[in-house]
C-alpha cells in the first residue's frame, strides 16, 4: 500500500501514483505605508494541496475502474482521511479534480496506457479528531447507507 484516501488504497493493483506533490501556502496581509515599504502581517495558513500524477497499464498494473471509484468518492463532496503506507496521517482531503489521458489503444478502443492526475485540497485545519467521523462516512457510502 502506497497510500489510502478514505477507503481507496493506492497500490500497483489499483492506481499507483508516480509522485506526490504537496503545496502549502501561508497568508500575509499587506498594508501600504507612506515613505516606507508595505507592512506585512501573518494572518494564518492558506491552502494545502496535493497532486498525485500516475500511470495505469491495465494489462500489467492498475485498473481503469480505480478512476471510476475515485470519481464516485468525489461526487459525494465529502472529505476523506489520507494516510500514507508508512502510517503518516495527512488529515482530511477533498477531491478537487481528476484528469485522465488514455493512449495506445487496442483495436476495440480499450486503452493500454492511462495517465491520471488527482488534485486534493485539505479541509481539516490539523484536527485529527475528525478522522474517525470521516472513516465512518466512507464505510457507510460503500455499504450504500448514504
Amino acid at each position: 500500500m502506497m497510500c489510502a484516501l478514505g477507503m481507496f488504497v493506492f497500490s500497483l493493483s489499483t492506481a499507483a501514483y508516480q509522485e506526490l506533490q504537496r503545496q502549502t501556502d501561508w497568508r500575509h496581509a499587506s498594508n501600504n505605508r507612506v515613505g516606507a515599504a508595505p507592512a506585512r502581517q501573518f494572518v494564518g495558513r492558506g491552502d494545502d494541496s496535493i497532486t498525485l500524477p500516475g500511470i495505469i497499464f491495465p494489462e500489467l498494473a492498475g485498473s481503469a475502474l480505480s478512476l471510476d471509484a475515485l470519481r464516485l468518492m468525489a461526487n459525494t463532496g465529502k472529505a476523506w482521511p489520507m494516510v500514507e503506507g508508512s502510517g503518516r496521517i495527512y488529515g482530511l482531503w477533498v477531491i478537487e479534480s481528476l484528469s485522465e489521458t488514455k493512449t495506445i489503444f487496442f483495436s476495440n478502443g480499450t486503452p493500454r496506457r492511462i495517465e491520471f492526475t488527482l488534485s486534493l485540497k485539505r479541509t481539516d485545519d490539523d484536527r485529527i479528531d475528525l478522522l474517525g467521523a470521516a472513516t465512518n462516512i466512507g464505510v457507510n457510502i460503500l455499504r450504500g447507507l448514504l
